[in-house]
């Protein structure tokens, strides 16, 4: 079960967090999500626990129709800013992902980059990012591997919150799994410098 203080307290966190930081994972897009974006056809995504709106943004720059979802309303705004600047229109909403629903929308393509949870709220959101899902479309999701914590850099150091080929291909077994792997990603920011283990999957709806 979802607490509600819970997520009371998360969005006071990242509110402050977002104020205070600039922007807090830079304006570039994920590599990964470069990566496969050039194969997936142009039309609607929705980007769940998008922050300020990095890859939202450059997906909307790349012809895509883009929503983005965020728990903390200060992203949310930063978010809007940053696409007005780059001249695109997003869709931007604040709004808890372990309990919203599509109510019957669906989209393209689903991002989840970077979205770490228990294993109640990860796998609610999991399934949300099915239901959400257009028939034929693909979610892509993107997140620390749990080998980072030992052999990577950067990263959440909480093991129960982290990701492996296995736990997704269990959440997303009603999918068609396309790829779903470890990948390496070079980092060197805020005196960190190394490697990261990520893992990546790209999963289609029949």
């Amino acid at each position: 079960m979802h607490d509600r203080s819970d997520a009371h307290v998360m969005k006071a966190v990242w509110d402050e967090r977002y104020a205070a930081a600039g922007q807090l994972w830079g304006l570039e897009p994920n590599q990964f999500l470069v990566e496969v974006a050039r194969d997936l056809p142009r039309g609607t995504v929705l980007d769940l626990g998008c922050g300020q709106g990095r890859n939202a943004v450059w997906l909307a720059t790349q012809g895509f129709a883009v929503t983005g979802l965020d728990l903390s309303p200060v992203a949310v705004e930063q978010a809007a800013q940053f696409a007005a600047s780059v001249g695109v229109d997003v869709e931007f909403a604040a709004a808890d992902i372990t309990t919203w629903r599509p109510d019957g929308r669906t989209w393209d393509v689903v991002l989840l980059s970077y979205i770490h949870l228990p294993e109640a709220g990860r796998i609610q959101v999991h399934a949300t990012a099915v239901e959400a899902l257009a028939p034929g479309g693909r979610v892509v999701v993107i997140a620390h591997h749990l080998d980072n914590l030992e052999h990577g850099v950067g990263g959440p150091p909480y093991p129960e919150i982290l990701l492996t080929e296995d736990l997704l291909r269990d959440d997303f077994a009603g999918l068609e799994i396309e790829r779903c792997e470890r990948v390496l990603r070079p980092v060197d920011k805020d005196d960190v410098t190394g490697t990261a283990i990520d893992v990546l999957m790209v999963a289609r709806k029949p």
